[in-house]
């Protein structure tokens, strides 16, 4: 199995076993170098010993071969070196061979030491040797020697050291590999739950570890991605539900026409039957065509933007749009924000066309300056364009004003086809608002239905100081 395809559990063992064993090792590495340090330092002090009890000898010139009996402890090899190179006494062990190194004490050193390999002392093994120089009628080298030791110094602590290397080693993959297990174990409830999660049961939601680490706040950023999910899934069933419903009633109505006009094609007026026909047909492009407003509103699709003065926008709209009922404008001039001139007259027209269905006679249409609130909303934090629409209607109780602004959405006195609406238009509205930087409100009035607009204000360079 490659690294790639290794699960995490698989990585963090093999990881953790792989760093740990080679700590071990270059642990027991550097404890076995300086334990041969610590002993090779040792030995030569001993060998120096055997070598200084020997010069005692020599400069007494009591010297005897064999050398005299050295204690048991202290057996080393050794020879003595006249002036003229001639080994003249040696151990038993070193009778009749030549001299064991050929290197001497430099001055004023007394004692020099080195390792000599393949020497008369053994072919196949090193040895430490070390030179002493004694003065007795010349300059006498005393050499003692000793084998030197492995790198390992002793078998038992190279066999303990990889003894504690490999259970250590094991002793941390194992408890890594349980805490591993431990620690993905909510990971695995997680996925298990969101496999089972479909379609048709958005409702259930993955399990929250009682611990506050990651794996808790990965969960609860899960959960509540399954909330919004939920939430927009909702929202599309019941748009479509309510597309569905407004787009198969004008259908349903031409094809009922049609079909009356088939049953009898002799007396069928093309012109009554066109006359028929047309409101339906305009229904179904009023909600084609909200319905792709809203598309581009929900994808965020971009917009120009550019000054727009809201007071000439405004008159342009009132004039372009004939409105049965009396408008009173109320239009501060020079009130401009940036914006895409085009949405923002769709969003001054369906306020106005909203206005003209409810109102009784009369509808005001106000734009003025404001001064922001950033306590209360923070996207204003300096001069805002406000225009209220306000009709002598009915009016919206306060707990249905949020309701006007869902799609397809339209009160027990506005259910009446004739009004034209479709229930889209102050769902755009309010998204185009949005869109803007601003926000869309019905708010108090003492009659009728006061919907009002606020946009952040462009305050441009050259502005009059009342302006700003």
């Amino acid at each position: 199995m490659t690294l790639r395809k290794c699960s995490i559990k698989c990585r963090v063992v093999l990881f953790t076993s792989v760093t740990v064993g080679a700590l071990c090792i270059m642990f027991s590495a550097v404890l076995l170098f300086t334990i041969n340090l610590m002993a090779t330092q040792s030995l030569t002090e001993e060998v120096t010993a055997v070598g200084e009890l020997t010069a005692y000898y020599v400069d007494r010139g009591e010297v005897v071969n064999p050398l005299p009996p050295i204690p048991q402890d202290l057996i080393r090899p050794v020879q003595v070196v006249d002036p003229h190179g001639h080994v003249v006494a040696a151990t038993r062990d070193l009778q009749d061979k030549p001299v064991m190194a050929h290197f001497a004490p430099q001055s004023p050193r007394r004692t020099a030491s080195a390792v000599v390999c393949h020497s008369i002392l053994g072919s196949g093994r090193c040895h430490i040797v070390v030179a002493q120089h004694v003065y007795r009628d010349g300059d006498w080298i005393i050499y003692s020697a000793a084998p030197a030791l492995p790198f390992y110094v002793y078998p038992g602590v190279a066999a303990l050291l990889i003894a504690g290397t490999v259970v250590f080693t094991v002793a941390v993959a194992y408890g890594a590999r349980r805490t591993v297990i431990r620690s993905l174990r909510p990971v695995d409830a997680i996925r298990a739950q969101l496999d089972h999660i479909r379609g048709t049961d958005l409702g259930r939601r993955v399990p929250v570890p009682a611990s506050e680490d990651e794996i808790h706040r990965l969960a609860g950023s899960v959960n509540q991605t399954l909330d919004r999910l939920e939430d927009v899934l909702e929202q599309q069933r019941r748009f479509c539900a309510d597309a569905s419903h407004e787009l198969r009633t004008p259908i349903t109505a031409i094809r009922a026409q049609m079909e009356d006009a088939l049953l009898a094609p002799e007396e069928a007026d093309v012109t009554r039957l066109c006359g028929a026909v047309l409101p339906s047909v305009e229904r179904l492009q009023s909600v084609a065509s909200g319905l792709l407003t809203l598309k581009r509103l929900d994808t965020g699709a971009p917009c120009e933007r550019q000054v727009v003065d809201l007071a000439q926008l405004i008159a342009a709209e009132l004039e372009s749009h004939p409105v049965s009922r009396t408008v009173v404008p109320r239009l501060t001039p020079g009130v401009t924000v940036l914006g895409d001139r085009s949405r923002l007259g769709e969003l001054v027209g369906n306020l106005v066309h909203n206005a003209q269905r409810h109102a009784a006679s009369t509808i005001t249409v106000t734009l003025r300056c404001g001064d922001g609130d950033p306590a209360a909303d923070p996207r204003f934090r300096g001069s805002v364009a406000e225009l209220e629409i306000l009709d002598d209607g009915a009016g919206i109780a306060a707990d249905q004003r949020e309701t006007v602004f869902r799609r397809f959405t339209r009160l027990d006195t506005a259910r009446s086809r004739d009004a034209g609406g479709v229930g889209l238009g102050l769902p755009i509205a309010r998204q185009i608002a949005e869109s803007h930087g601003g926000t869309l409100t019905i708010q108090d009035s003492d009659r009728g239905a006061r919907f009002v607009v606020r946009l952040p204000l462009h305050v441009q360079a050259d502005a009059p100081p009342g302006r700003r």
